[in-house]
C-alpha cells in the first residue's frame, strides 16, 4: 500500500491505526482506553491503563523466542582500538546484574537516576537497568561542563549517578569523575550515590562520599524479573540542547514510545530483525537515545554503538569502514557529519577503500540539510539520501520518506512528507492556515501521536506556554517553513532565523541553500544582523574545501552574485566572509543566534552545549576585521 493511502488510514480510523501498531509490542496488561485528553484540555494520555516494559521489549522477549545469541550490540571505538559483539543472552545478562544492584541499594519505581558517560556498552546497560525496575534516568552528554551538569542534577534530583572514570576525545582524555565531582559541588541537591565505571584508559579516584566503584556495585550472576509499568509512566528525561535559557526536560512515556519506535523502524528506514542499523549519534541527545539504544531493540536487530568521529579518528573514512565492516544497512547521521567529510575529503577518495553494497539508505536529521550536501553524498555514495524532520519532543520523525510504503521520489531540499500520525499544517502568526507554497510557522495539529512528550519536567505549565499556547489546538515546533502543492515539506530554518529584511521575510535557510551550491563552500551559516536602514540585512560565514583554490575577494563576488541571481535583490545580500570554523553545539547544530549577538554587540553567554568555545572569539575578531560588529 502508497504512502498516500497509508495516510488516509490514518485519517480516517486514528484509532484503529495505532491499536494495530500497538499489537507489535508485548503488553503485561492491555490498555482501557487509546487515548484520553487531560482534565485540563491541555494535552492527551496514550494506552491508558495499559502496563509494560521496556526493557522486556527490548531484550527478554527476544532471547524467548531463541534469538539470545543473536548479536544485539556491536560496540566500535577506533579511539580505544577496542571493539566488542554483544549478544542478547549477554544483554540480558549484564542489565539483570545492574538493575538487580540498583534495586538492592533502595531504589524504587520513580526513583531518578543520572547517566553522565560516554559511548560505552556500560551506558546502553544503564539505560536498559533503569527501565527494567520503573527507574526514570536521564542521559546527560558527556562532557558537559560542571555547572551544566549540576543544573541538572537540580532538576532531576536523582538518588543515584552512573559515571565513568573519562570520555576520550581524539587528543585528550575528559576526566568525567572530575567533572562530577565539581558538579555536585556546585548542585543544591546532593545524591546520595555515585558508581564509577573505571575504564583502563583512565583509572580516577573513587574517594569522596557515596562513591563505589562499578564492580564492587554490581552483584554479578543476580538477575531480577522486568517490572511492569503503567503506560504513561515516565521512562526518562532528555534535557533539550538549546543554546539559551534554562534546559528543558523533555519527559518520554513508556507506552507510546515504545509503539512509536517499533513502528518508525518498520515504517521509516526498512529495518526487520535481520538487519543492521547504525545511528552514528551519541546518547545524550535524542537520535541517540531514539535510535542507538531502543527503537533497534525493540524490532530486535543489531544497533551499531561507535566512539569516534566521522573525522580524524583517524581518517575521513571511519563511516564507509563502519559500513563495509559490519554490513549496515541503514546509516542515520547528521548533516554536519557528512559536511565534516565533505570538507576533509571532497572527492570521497576514501570510499574506494571500503564495499559498502549492503547500505540501503542514508538518513539526516538534526538540522536543515542543504540540498548541495545531499546531492554530494548521493554523488559519492550512489546511495539514496533522505533529510527527515523531527526534535527532541516528538522522539521520532514528523516528517521523511518511507521504506515500508517504497519510498516515493525524493525531492532536494525537503525533508519529505508527513508521517502518519501527523497532521502538520503552515500557519501565520495569527494562527491562519495559510496554505501552499507560502513560508510560515510549521505546526501540528492536536493530538500528537504516540511517543511525543506532553510535559517538561515538575513544569506542566512551562510545557503548555511554551508548545500548545502560540496556536490553540496545534503544536508548535517552532520551526519554519513551507509545504508545496505535492504536500512535500521543507523547513526553512526555526522561525527566530527568519529575517525582516525592509518589510520582506527571508528564510536563512534559502540563503544557506544558495551559497552552499557554490563548488568551494563546504559549510555555511547566514544570520540577519542589525541595519539601521532595512531592519536586518543577512551577512554569510563560510568554511571553504580544503582542496580550494579561490581568493577571498573572488568567494565575496561569487556568492553575493549567486544570491541575487537565485533569490534576487530582496534578500540585500551583499557581504560574505570566510572563516575556518562554525561554532557549533556539540550535537552539531550551529550557534547562529550567538553569532548573531556578537554581530550586534549584544551580550551574550557562552552556550553549554558548544563543541569548542574558542571558535567564538575567532568570529568576533574575524567580524571586527570585517567590519560587521555593530555598536
Amino acid at each position: 500500500m502508497s504512502y498516500d493511502k497509508n495516510y488516509r488510514v490514518w485519517e480516517e480510523n486514528q484509532h484503529l491505526f495505532w491499536e494495530e501498531k500497538a499489537e507489535s509490542i508485548h503488553w503485561h496488561k492491555n490498555w482501557k482506553n487509546l487515548i484520553v485528553q487531560s482534565q485540563d484540555k491541555r494535552n492527551y494520555e496514550w494506552f491508558q491503563g495499559g502496563m509494560l516494559n521496556t526493557s522486556y521489549n527490548c531484550i527478554d522477549r527476544h532471547v524467548e523466542a531463541g534469538m539470545g545469541d543473536k548479536v544485539a550490540i556491536i560496540y566500535d571505538s577506533p579511539i580505544t582500538k577496542k571493539k566488542k559483539y554483544i549478544t542478547y543472552n549477554k544483554l540480558l545478562k549484564k542489565v539483570q546484574e545492574l538493575a538487580f544492584a540498583m534495586h538492592a541499594s533502595g531504589l524504587k519505581k520513580g526513583d531518578r537516576v543520572i547517566i553522565y558517560m560516554p559511548m560505552i556498552p556500560e551506558v546502553i546497560y544503564s539505560m536498559q537497568a533503569c527501565a527494567r525496575i520503573g527507574l526514570i534516568h536521564s542521559v546527560v552528554f558527556g562532557g558537559f561542563a560542571a555547572e551544566e551538569l549540576a543544573s541538572r542534577i537540580n532538576d532531576a534530583k536523582p538518588k543515584l549517578i552512573l559515571t565513568a572514570s573519562c570520555g576520550i576525545e581524539p587528543n585528550r582524555i575528559v576526566d568525567y569523575k572530575d567533572i562530577l565531582n565539581r558538579s555536585i559541588e556546585k548542585s543544591i541537591f546532593k545524591p546520595a550515590k555515585q558508581v564509577i565505571f573505571q575504564r583502563e584508559e583512565y583509572i580516577c579516584k573513587t574517594d569522596k562520599k557515596g562513591d563505589i566503584e562499578w564492580n564492587d556495585f554490581i552483584e554479578h550472576n543476580k538477575k531480577i524479573a522486568a517490572i511492569p509499568v503503567e503506560s504513561s509512566h515516565p521512562l526518562y528525561i532528555l534535557y533539550t540542547s538549546g543554546t539559551t535559557g534554562v534546559p528543558k526536560g523533555i519527559v518520554r512515556d513508556t507506552g507510546g514510545h515504545a509503539v512509536a519506535l517499533h513502528n518508525s523502524m518498520k515504517m521509516t528506514y526498512g529495518i526487520t530483525k535481520n538487519d543492521v542499523f547504525w545511528a552514528a549519534s551519541d546518547v545524550g541527545w535524542v537520535v541517540g537515545h531514539s535510535y542507538i539504544v531502543y527503537a533497534p531493540l525493540l524490532i530486535g536487530c543489531t544497533t551499531i554503538l561507535y566512539e569516534g568521529k566521522p573525522i580524524g579518528t583517524p581518517d575521513a573514512g571511519q563511516f564507509w569502514r563502519v559500513i563495509k565492516e559490519y554490513n549496515v544497512n541503514v546509516l542515520f547521521t547528521a548533516p554536519t557529519a557528512i559536511r565534516a567529510i565533505k570538507k576533509e575529503d571532497p572527492e570521497c577518495k576514501e570510499i574506494s577503500k571500503y564495499n559498502i553494497k549492503s547500505l540501503n539508505y542514508i538518513f539526516l536529521a538534526g538540522e536543515r540539510a542543504d540540498p548541495e550536501t545531499v546531492k554530494w553524498t548521493m554523488d559519492k555514495t550512489k546511495i539514496p539520501v533522505i533529510d527527515h524532520w523531527w526534535q527532541t519532543e516528538t522522539g521520532w520523525s514528523i516528517a521523511g520518506n518511507f521504506s515500508e510504503f517504497g519510498m516515493f521520489p525524493i525531492k532536494n531540499g525537503s525533508t519529505g512528507k508527513a508521517a502518519p500520525g501527523y497532521k502538520v499544517l503552515v500557519l501565520d502568526d495569527k494562527g491562519k492556515d495559510i496554505g501552499t507554497n507560502t513560508m510560515g510557522n510549521l505546526a501540528i495539529r492536536l493530538p500528537l501521536p504516540p511517543g511525543c512528550s506532553n510535559s517538561i519536567w515538575g513544569d506542566n505549565n512551562r510545557f503548555y506556554e511554551t508548545y500548545l499556547e502560540k496556536f490553540k489546538g496545534y503544536y508548535n515546533t517552532s520551526d519554519a517553513g513551507i509545504i508545496d502543492e505535492e504536500n512535500y515539506i521543507s523547513v526553512m530554518s526555526r522561525t527566530d532565523d527568519i529575517i525582516n529584511c525592509a518589510g520582506h521575510r527571508i528564510s536563512t535557510g534559502s540563503i544557506e541553500e544558495i551559497l552552499t551550491s557554490h563548488g568551494s563552500v563546504a559549510e555555511c551559516a547566514v544570520v540577519g544582523i542589525f541595519d539601521k536602514i532595512k531592519g536586518e540585512v543577512p551577512v554569510g560565514l563560510i568554511v571553504l574545501k580544503s582542496n580550494h583554490k579561490i581568493s577571498a575577494a573572488n568567494i565575496q563576488q561569487q556568492t553575493v552574485e549567486l544570491v541575487r541571481e537565485k533569490l534576487g535583490p530582496v534578500a540585500a545580500y551583499k557581504k560574505t566572509f570566510i572563516v575556518e570554523n562554525l561554532p557549533k553545539t556539540r550535537s552539531g547544530k550551529i550557534l547562529r543566534g550567538t553569532i548573531r549577538k556578537i554581530a550586534d554587540s549584544v551580550e551574550y553567554k557562552i552556550p553549554p552545549t558548544i563543541d569548542d568555545p574558542a571558535i567564538l572569539t575567532e568570529i568576533k575578531e574575524d567580524l571586527i576585521k570585517h567590519k560587521i560588529l555593530n555598536g
